[in-house]
């Protein structure tokens, strides 16, 4: 059964071998996750996924980094684990995402997150636009 539970130094090896598998997220050092909020989706024995968060303010959130390993895809962890991040941002909630990243955008506008801008050139390796999506609870 898959557990949604606050990441700790303990899963930082699983987290930087998803980070590794996934090439569409973003590639930070794994122990710099652990200054800002790190959620961990657990089946079993086994981190499934990992998503990064940020407090804004006023209730506010911003989405940092969310993979999901995978053999695991498409079986709704990624949707577990952005339920848990947008439960604790009532006054809503920011993303980035590459523009090439059908099911990122997919599973985003699934949730309710909406485009609210584009910026060109955003990501290196390789060059992509990032569409800027908000999550609004209300």
């Amino acid at each position: 059964m898959l557990q949604i539970r606050l990441g700790s130094e303990a899963d930082l090896v699983a987290v930087a071998g998803i980070q590794s598998a996934s090439p569409e997220a973003a590639h930070w050092n794994p122990s710099d996750y652990l200054a800002y909020g790190l959620w961990v989706a657990v089946d079993g024995d086994r981190v499934a996924g990992f998503l990064v968060s940020r407090p804004l303010g006023l209730g506010e959130g911003e989405l940092l980094n969310l993979a999901v390993e995978p053999g695991f895809r498409r079986n709704g962890v990624g949707k577990a684990l952005l339920q848990a991040f947008l439960a604790e941002f009532s006054g809503g909630a920011y993303l980035e995402v590459r523009e090439s990243n059908a099911a990122a955008l997919y599973l985003y506008k699934s949730l309710g997150f909406k485009e609210v801008t584009r910026r060109p050139g955003y990501y290196q390796s390789p060059p992509d636009a990032a569409i800027v999506m908000k999550f609004h609870s209300c």
